[in-house]
């Protein structure tokens, strides 16, 4: 149990990205082809955010060619080199399901500010 709490401390004193649900996010994933190793961006909005310390996760949500993309990512996986805020969403819930349902300008959230 010690070894574990040690490797969780290690872990989480590295710095968190402050992303709270609502943000429109970029999250650059390292990707692994063959023998190269390339960074790959994805932007979307913080639909959920579940768990918490270092098994933390996100949920990112994007509208591409038409279709609604999700992806969970590790918080504190070390495959994410890291997590830019781009803007900060105004809502009022903690998870935002409901936008699965919304197209266009219905999907959008008020910028915080």
């Amino acid at each position: 149990m010690d070894l574990i709490k040690e490797l969780n401390k290690e872990t989480l004193a590295k710095e968190k990205p402050a992303v709270q649900i609502g943000d429109t996010v970029r999250v650059h994933v390292k990707v692994k082809e063959g023998s190269r190793e390339r960074i790959q961006v994805f932007e979307g909005t913080v639909i959920a955010k579940k768990h918490g310390g270092i098994e933390e996760t996100i949920t990112v949500r994007r509208i591409s060619y038409g279709v609604g993309v999700e992806k969970v990512f590790p918080v504190y996986s070390p495959s994410i080199d890291h997590i830019q805020v781009v803007r900060s969403g105004k809502v009022r819930r903690a998870k935002l399901y409901y936008l699965r349902d919304r197209v266009g300008k219905g999907a959008k959230l008020k910028e915080k500010l």
